[in-house]
């Protein structure tokens, strides 16, 4: 039986990246932010990635992603970049006006005052969405 052993993708740390990388390892509330650093750090002691990704809860081939990005970004790499994700179907500054409006011209039924805001804007949103939207707008309001 034989180990196949592929190319070793170690970060080499000097001590001041090593204190920063675990000062956010234990400080930062991101746990995906914390997982990163983790990883970086297990790699830097020369762990394989799939050891290393079985330790974090994520793929070999992620934790090599990681730490590609490190190595060219620093630890700015660690971060999201800003403009991930899903997009939100309702957009709180341009769909805020009308969808109170339709509410306050259908206040007892909140399917017409959907059907109405749906209409006007073009857009498609499910009930529960509608709803959620609602909530925080209600939640703002009584902050």
């Amino acid at each position: 039986k034989f180990v196949l052993m592929g190319r070793v993708n170690k970060p080499i740390l000097i001590e001041s990246q090593k204190k920063e990388l675990e000062a956010l390892y234990k400080q930062s509330t991101n746990h995906s932010l914390r997982k990163r650093c983790q990883t970086i750090l297990l790699k830097a002691e020369g762990r394989d990635s799939i050891d290393v990704g079985s330790i974090v809860g994520m793929c070999n081939i992620s934790v090599n992603n990681w730490v590609k990005r490190y190595k060219a970004e620093g630890i700015k790499g660690l971060y999201i970049k800003p403009g991930r994700g899903t997009k939100p179907l309702i957009d709180k500054i341009e769909d805020e006006t009308a969808i109170l409006e339709a509410v306050k011209n259908h206040r007892q039924n909140i399917s017409t005052a959907k059907a109405e805001w749906q209409t006007s804007s073009g857009k498609e949103v499910s009930k529960a969405t509608f709803k959620r939207f609602l909530k925080s707008l209600a939640a703002d309001i009584n902050e």
